[in-house]
């Protein structure tokens, strides 16, 4: 789906390194930020609690929990990719956090029940076949009073103007079904919720691609997947990303998909 799906193992510690800093990019988005903001105003980490972020990646938000909850805390990620792990471990030495990383992931978070006051999980339940495994995970980590913020996109917002409107539908309809679970932004209450946990608050934003950079990759290659289906003909593609191109020049251009944020929390 993106540029970091790619098999890292097939590259060398330079590709890896090009892959972590496309991963960071795409985190620094305005959207991304806005929302990882609200999450960890949401969490309201004090000093002395222990934090978890499953899915940890580059460890960005690891080392920001361990600024919030101070040398008497723990701040702790759990990340599957050895080479995210890697880059992480690499980040935190550079400035120096006080910080651990654990290979793992959401079906199977490597910590006792109870263990945690704090969790964060973003971008991973849109990746899982069976996300009410993660979120009864979440819920056994957490200890009673515990909160969890998870973030991830809803596929099905996403906007792509301009263009014949049969058309768009049927790209973003194949963005939806080359997705695991594409519908995750909207799905996150409930599960929470059938994992026994509160839902207190939800946030949201939508991530607008930079307009200057007309149909973008993600636009161009799911295309190409919808032509490779036989939704639309490879002339209704040359359209559409003509179109996208000459839009993006005037002004006129619109791509974006939603991100939702849920904040919750164990029950006593």
């Amino acid at each position: 789906m993106d540029a970091y799906a790619l098999r890292p193992d097939r590259f060398d510690q330079a590709g890896q390194d090009q892959l972590v800093d496309v991963r960071d990019l795409k985190a620094a988005l305005p959207g991304i930020r806005r929302l990882r903001a609200w999450a960890h105003e949401a969490l309201a980490l004090r000093p002395g609690e222990h934090a978890v972020d499953i899915g940890s990646g580059t460890g960005t938000e690891v080392i920001t929990f361990a600024e919030a909850v101070g040398p008497s805390g723990s701040a702790v990620g759990v990340e599957p990719d050895p080479q995210l792990l890697a880059a992480a471990e690499r980040r935190a030495a550079r400035v120096g956090a006080t910080v651990k990383f654990h290979p793992g992931d959401s079906y199977g978070i490597p910590f006792g029940a109870n263990s945690f006051d704090a969790a964060l999980c973003e971008r991973v339940f849109q990746h899982l076949t069976t996300p009410a495994r993660a979120a009864d995970e979440i819920a056994r980590v957490l200890r009673p009073g515990g909160r969890v913020v998870v973030v991830d996109s809803d596929w099905d917002t996403a906007i792509v103007h301009p263009g014949e409107l049969r058309v768009t539908r049927a790209v973003i309809d194949t963005l939806i079904s080359a997705t695991t679970n594409p519908l995750s932004g909207r799905r996150i209450p409930g599960l929470l919720t059938e994992a026994g946990l509160v839902v207190d608050d939800i946030g949201s934003h939508a991530l607008v691609q930079d307009r200057s950079v007309g149909a973008g990759a993600l636009v161009t290659r799911i295309s190409a997947m919808t032509v490779a289906r036989g939704a639309i003909t490879e002339a209704q593609r040359d359209q559409l990303l003509a179109d996208l191109e000459a839009a993006a020049a005037g002004g006129d251009i619109h791509l974006s998909v939603t991100m939702f944020a849920v904040l919750a929390h164990k029950p006593h």
